[in-house]
């Protein structure tokens, strides 16, 4: 658990910085648009920008060490363990403006600590590792397809603090399958080699995953309301990690008073943390959000 944990908290800043630069290359990218750019036009101005490329590779050493968390955890200990992202991000963003943080950036920060501590020391709040049950992650795939899809369309006829919620929500459920998607896949390299790995299909599916979450986050920080955004990726991703968890991984969900009420509280403390440290004036972008929208 303590090798998991601390390749989670690695992972949280490495995509931090991955967010605050891609961020600003997404806004770049649209100019003084309305955040409606084709998404073929917008990944093809970010491939020519240095700074989102910075970023994808931020990404890339995160996703690694995301993969070696989830090789020695569970996705419901390491997904929400990736909410500390935020965090980072608003520390970075502080840095880099030559700003403390705020109040409001403190109480944010506690919140989030809080709800951590709560998921994590209360038995039973986290379900054990299990192993994975491909029937159920098939199902559920069959379910979140139609849904990120229906979503996404929706988000075609949106703008602005709507338009980002929609994506970011989309791209929280593409991050959460691809946490999956990493496991079952690190776990065919390890224990069936490459050969193996590349006969079986989580691996294209990792790949189709990763590629349409990384679409569907771009579209989201180019809408323009990044708070919005932010809150909605950063916790639909480990909302549907734990279900995932406890649905497809063949393990015990919280069946205790006291691990259904720190779920519960936790949820709480986590959503008002993220939702406090998404509207801080040290995220990426905000001190030129204004103008870009």
């Amino acid at each position: 658990m303590a090798w998991s944990a601390a390749f989670s908290v690695l992972a949280a800043l490495l995509f931090a910085a991955a967010a605050a630069l891609q961020y600003r290359a997404a806004r770049r990218a649209v100019g003084e648009g309305k955040g409606r750019v084709p998404a073929a036009r917008l990944i093809g101005a970010l491939l020519r920008d240095p700074v989102w490329l910075a970023g994808w590779g931020s990404n890339l050493a995160g996703f690694m060490s995301q993969a070696a968390a989830l090789h020695f955890g569970s996705t419901a200990l390491v997904q929400p363990l990736l909410v500390t992202q935020l965090v980072f991000t608003i520390l970075l963003g502080a840095a880099v403006l030559g700003r403390r943080p705020a109040r409001g950036d403190l109480v944010g920060g506690i919140a989030v600590t809080a709800g951590l501590a709560v998921l994590f020391t209360v038995p039973g709040a986290i379900p054990s590792q299990g192993e994975p049950s491909r029937p159920r992650l098939i199902l559920a795939g069959l379910v979140a397809v139609p849904f990120v899809l229906a979503l996404s369309r929706a988000a075609n006829i949106r703008r602005g603090t709507v338009r980002a919620v929609l994506l970011g929500i989309c791209s929280g459920l593409m991050f959460a399958a691809t946490a999956v998607l990493i496991k079952l896949t690190t776990a065919d390299l390890v224990e069936r080699g490459v050969a193996a790995t590349a006969l079986d299909w989580p691996g294209y599916a990792l790949a189709g995953s990763t590629l349409l979450g990384l679409v569907l986050e771009q579209k989201a920080f180019a809408a323009g309301s990044l708070p919005a955004a932010m809150t909605a990726m950063t916790m639909t991703n480990p909302v549907a990690s734990y279900v995932l968890a406890v649905f497809a991984f063949h393990t015990e969900p919280p069946h205790s008073l006291s691990a259904f009420a720190a779920v519960a509280l936790s949820a709480v403390l986590l959503t008002a943390g993220v939702t406090v440290l998404s509207h801080s004036q040290s995220a990426p972008g905000r001190a030129d959000e204004p103008a870009a929208t």
